[in-house]
């Protein structure tokens, strides 16, 4: 999605601190490009560790309250045999102040149940890369 920047996908470390100038830097720090209340990418856990989500499905914090505010997506979604649970990644309207909270993902039959999280679900330390 062109709107994204590498500090809505949670990548700030790429863009370079050092540097005085670069291409892009204009765009980065534009009024609407700094908003908090952007869509950011998070990570999704269900409730349910066997229950894939839809790619593309709606994520909401109600499901009550009509109409309902879509308040992002889930971009893909996958069981890990590694972790032996579902796990999903998603963009969401400040996501990073959303982790630990339970949403909702409405779905063809049900809807389903899930916590905001760290988009990084295996080896957050990087102690896999020289084992």
């Amino acid at each position: 999605d062109g709107t994204m920047t590498p500090i809505d996908l949670q990548m700030d470390w790429i863009v370079s601190k050092k540097k005085y100038d670069f291409i892009g830097k204009r765009s980065l720090y534009r009024s609407d490009t700094i908003r908090e209340d952007r869509k950011q990418l998070v990570g999704l856990l269900t409730d349910d560790p066997n229950e894939v989500l839809e790619e593309g499905a709606q994520i909401v914090a109600e499901t009550n309250k009509k109409p309902v505010e879509m308040l992002g997506h889930v971009t893909s979604s996958y069981f890990s045999p590694n972790l032996n649970k579902s796990i999903a990644l998603a963009v969401v309207i400040s996501g990073k102040k959303l982790k630990g909270q339970k949403m909702f993902v409405p779905m063809k039959n049900k809807t389903i149940s899930v916590t905001i999280a760290d988009s990084v679900f295996l080896d957050k330390e990087n102690k896999r890369l020289n084992a």
